[in-house]
């Protein structure tokens, strides 16, 4: 039934250019991070939309937001999309806000039709998923999810020394609900790839199979600063020369384990930092992912002994201290199949080219996951560019996202 209704592409283009004016940069971006008055902003924006298209608004303690639509059994567990509108720092205008537009137009779609489904609907819209000024990431889906506790998340603070409990209560979004402890039926999340893998084979939806489990870890390589003149190369013990070679095979384990392995390291840090001065200390972070446990175990097993190598003096012929400190742990994450086929199938029903694919990258969906079948949708953005400001999508990759969307809520829920 709901292949023979479509979703208002041009509605749902203008509430996300609405959205977009709310912490707008000069390179057509996004700056409206967690908890700040501009996020406020946003929140309340969309909320008045949401109230306009009859859904019921609720706000939790750590200030998730959801959006009731009342089904004919309403003592149904509802069925969920949603996802997130901060943004990071320098970020674009679809990053989660197409999520949960996406889900709003499903909404107001459904009210055109007069289409009631048999289980209630809910949008939700979670907080602080960049984890930009706040972390742990995905905080209030976290905190939904059972994955840490509340006050961890209302006691974390930011660089000013400001807590997210007082932040939820000076931006009006420090609710009343409890956090999770409920049913949910089922989850979708609608979202841009975040990556080129879509628009490389010109499909305009990716059904996400799941996710890819994440690794990472802080390494502290030391050795022994010195006057870069006088100390002959043989007797060195350089500290980044030595972490250069873990570096590398980082990226060698993530290519010997293709095509879904992943090796990132994204943050350096020298000391003393001199020029004339042999680093006596590098520290360095590490990401390693992959779909598969076991795999995602074996880079695991093989960074470490890199590392290892590395202090008895293997890599360099110099021994150096090596620390590795864990930082975070995500485990590979499969969708739902049943979702996962909704997904699919309306992407056949409507004539969309579509492909399956995992992401590689964290979303509330991958917290979801544990509690209720989850399932995600792809699009297509520019170049695969996200978390920048000139990040960019296809008003009819939208559009055609929102409809599977809205066809595989509805499969769910019932009509």
């Amino acid at each position: 039934m709901t292949s023979k209704i479509a979703i208002n592409g041009q509605r749902l283009w203008q509430s996300l250019m609405d959205l977009a004016r709310i912490g707008a940069t000069p390179k057509g971006g996004n700056a409206r991070l967690a908890l700040t008055a501009l996020d406020g902003q946003g929140r309340d924006l969309v909320c008045g939309w949401m109230r306009e298209a009859g859904l019921s608004v609720t706000v939790d303690r750590v200030g998730n937001i959801f959006g009731r639509r009342s089904g004919r059994n309403d003592a149904l567990p509802p069925v969920m999309t949603g996802s997130h509108i901060d943004t990071q720092p320098t970020g674009g205008k679809f990053d989660g806000c197409f999520g949960v537009l996406a889900g709003l137009e499903v909404m107001r779609t459904l009210n055109d039709h007069g289409v009631t489904t048999e289980a209630p609907l809910e949008l939700a819209i979670w907080t602080n998923e960049e984890g930009t000024r706040f972390v742990p990431v995905m905080m209030g889906s976290g905190v939904f999810a059972g994955i840490f506790p509340l006050e961890t998340a209302l006691s974390a603070t930011d660089v000013d020394g400001k807590r997210v409990a007082d932040e939820l209560q000076a931006i009006g979004y420090a609710g009343a609900a409890e956090v999770g402890g409920r049913q949910v039926g089922a989850y979708f999340e609608a979202h841009i790839e975040q990556g080129p893998v879509l628009e490389a084979a010109d499909n305009v939806i990716g059904v996400v199979t799941g996710s890819l489990g994440l690794r990472w870890y802080d390494v502290t390589v030391t050795g022994m600063e010195a006057h870069a003149g006088p100390t002959p190369m043989p007797l060195r013990r350089d500290a980044l020369f030595g972490a250069t070679h873990v570096m590398q095979e980082v990226v060698r384990i993530a290519n010997d384990f293709a095509p879904h392995g992943r090796g990132t390291v994204g943050v350096v840090n020298i000391h003393p930092g001199s020029r004339n001065v042999i680093p006596g200390a590098v520290k360095f972070s590490v990401d390693l992912r992959h779909e598969d446990a076991d795999k995602l175990a074996g880079m695991d097993a093989r960074f470490r002994a890199a590392c290892e190598a590395l202090a008895q003096g293997k890599t360099t012929g110099a021994r150096l201290d090596v620390k590795i400190e864990d930082v975070q742990y995500f485990p590979p994450t499969p969708f739902a199949r049943e979702l996962v086929d909704h997904v699919r199938g309306e992407a056949m029903a409507r004539g969309y080219s579509h492909q399956d694919i995992v992401t590689g990258a964290g979303h509330d969906a991958v917290y979801m996951a544990s509690v209720t079948p989850t399932a995600m949708i792809f699009v297509p953005c520019k170049d695969g560019i996200s978390h920048n400001e000139v990040e960019d999508a296809r008003p009819e990759h939208l559009e055609a996202g929102a409809n599977v969307l809205l066809g595989a809520m509805v499969a769910q829920a019932g009509a």
